[in-house]
């Protein structure tokens, strides 16, 4: 059963569904409007959930910075060590589709604690920036035009190439959308040396244009992006390109997420992400 309430909640969060007929399918499949108001904090997640980091934490200096994109001004929550000595890889992290909000902040300062420059931009700063409907962000960044997400995704990857605090090592992580994103910036950002997408769409071209290490992992069950794995592997070993890719088994799209019980699964997320910091280490140390 919990399988089926996932199932639309995936089809609503990535498509143009209305969350209205949202609501009447859930409210239909869960039996009625109580059952229905207990299920969604379960899918959605309610936003409370503790950082495995947190925004003060001493050991971190944080906050917003701007820089010129390729269509305007875009903004980024910065994250790095304290105590750091000298320049810093950097890592580029992109958000799911509902936009920046306070789990890829965690992420940027758990990749900070870890010795590296963290940026997480908001790609929705072109029309304003992320709100906090989630459903209206969907709808904002689905009203940017691709190209314009490509290259301010490549005028990203240059600011952290060339932030103050940067050595110039620029590696990239996304989830979800920000996971297709990773892929697309890996075939658009020839300087990109390290890549970890999480159930990311994948290219259906380019892909001999890449340069970065790719690590790649998918949930066991995630037909939607998975239809797409096979052909991309191909593409990848064609090409003779580094990659490595991982499946978890039992798990759901978004499996990383934490703040998510429906489909968090805490032994993917902590082999998934042991997995991750190896291979930053290895491609940008």
């Amino acid at each position: 059963m919990s399988d089926k309430f996932i199932d639309l909640y995936d089809c609503y969060i990535h498509s143009a569904e209305p969350r209205r007929v949202f609501l009447e399918k859930l409210v239909k499949a869960a039996g009625g409007v109580a059952a229905a108001a207990a299920i969604l904090p379960w899918l959605e997640g309610t936003g409370a959930e503790a950082a495995i980091i947190a925004p003060g934490d001493k050991r971190l200096v944080t906050g917003t910075e701007t820089y010129q994109g390729a269509t305007g001004e875009m903004t980024a929550y910065v994250a790095r060590p304290r105590n750091a000595r000298g320049r810093l890889p950097a890592i580029v992290i992109i958000h799911a589709n509902r936009g920046i909000n306070d789990h890829f902040r965690d992420i940027a300062r758990r990749l900070a604690v870890e010795g590296y420059l963290a940026i997480a931009p908001d790609m929705i700063s072109p029309v304003g920036g992320t709100p906090k409907d989630r459903d209206k962000a969907r709808e904002m960044l689905r009203s940017i035009n691709r190209n314009e997400i490509s290259m301010n995704l490549i005028a990203t990857a240059e600011f952290a190439a060339k932030h103050g605090r940067s050595n110039g090592k620029v590696g990239c992580i996304g989830f979800c959308w920000g996971g297709g994103k990773v892929n697309d910036l890996a075939v658009n950002y020839s300087k990109l040396k390290a890549a970890v997408a999480y159930y990311g769409s994948q290219p259906k071209k380019g892909i001999e244009k890449i340069n970065a290490a790719l690590l790649l992992h998918y949930a066991g069950n995630d037909k939607r992006i998975n239809r797409g794995v096979d052909a991309y592997v191909k593409a990848l070993k064609a090409a003779g390109k580094a990659f490595t890719i991982h499946k978890y088994p039992g798990t759901r799209h978004a499996f990383n997420e934490d703040t998510r019980a429906g489909r968090y699964n805490k032994k993917a997320a902590t082999l998934s992400w042991k997995r991750t910091l190896a291979h930053f280490n290895k491609q940008l140390r």
